[in-house]
């Protein structure tokens, strides 16, 4: 091999080079699209109280404390897996029961623990807002959080 490289050579490492990594990137993101359609959300239903319980989440700005599938603040707890760390997560009624006694519970009051502010939701909401936890619980985030707790 020559000392020195040609113009004809840089120009061919050039496009090989790029056509190597654009192809590395088009086969990368197939992959991307192909787990997300087919695996991360196909077996969890969007119905018109989860959709509730998402504008619920947005509407109190929730991730300003909270964390979802390891995103937000980090004042709060994760919420993606409460309803299984509360052990309903197979009980749409039990994890409505639950989340209404949470909610009504807040402010806790508890000398030395951050305090949730009380938001008054209706009913409907409270059952749209476990609807949208039990629906997040379902989605396959391939074990993130990596703990229970987020």
């Amino acid at each position: 091999m020559r000392e020195v490289m040609t113009k004809t050579m840089a120009r061919n490492v050039f496009y090989g080079g790029s056509l190597f990594f654009i192809l590395v990137f088009l086969a990368m993101s197939f992959h991307s699209v192909g787990y997300v359609v087919n695996k991360s959300t196909a077996s969890a239903e969007i119905t018109e109280e989860v959709a509730l319980g998402k504008h619920v989440w947005e509407k109190h700005a929730c991730i300003n404390c909270h964390t979802i599938m390891g995103e937000g603040a980090y004042f709060a707890p994760e919420l993606q897996n409460v309803m299984s760390r509360w052990g309903v997560s197979d009980d749409p009624e039990g994890a409505f029961d639950a989340m209404q006694g949470w909610m009504e519970a807040q402010p806790s009051g508890i000398e030395g623990r951050r305090q949730m502010p009380q938001f008054n939701l209706s009913d409907e909401e409270i059952r749209g807002l476990s609807e949208f936890f039990l629906w997040v619980g379902k989605v396959d985030t391939q074990g993130w959080p990596p703990n229970d707790a987020g």
